[in-house]
C-alpha cells in the first residue's frame, strides 16, 4: 500500500512516499497504527495527522479499497 506523507510528517520519516504491506490494513486506523509502529519518530505527531484516501478526507473508520493511496498530513493553521 502506498502511503504519502506531507510537511513535518515527511521530514520526520525522511521520505514523502512509503510502502506498507497491505495485508490487514483495511482502515485508516490500521494504516496509522502500522505507520507509527514502523516509523516511531512520527509518534508525537501521529495522533494529530489528518488522513485522506484517494485524495478524499477520511476518518479512522474509513475502509481502504485495494490499490488505494493513503496520505497523512499535519493540520495547518493560517493567519
Amino acid at each position: 500500500m502506498s502511503v504519502r506523507l506531507f510537511a513535518r510528517a515527511r521530514d520526520l520519516a525522511g521520505a514523502d512516499r512509503l510502502e506498507l504491506p497491505a495485508d490487514r490494513l483495511t482502515t485508516v486506523a490500521a494504516v496509522r497504527a502500522a505507520l507509527l509502529a514502523r516509523y516511531p519518530q512520527l509518534g508525537p505527531l501521529g495522533p494529530h495527522l489528518l488522513a485522506a484516501v484517494n485524495s478524499a478526507y477520511a476518518d479512522e473508520q474509513t475502509t481502504i479499497p485495494a490499490g488505494s493511496e493513503v496520505a497523512f498530513f499535519p493540520p495547518v493553521s493560517g493567519g
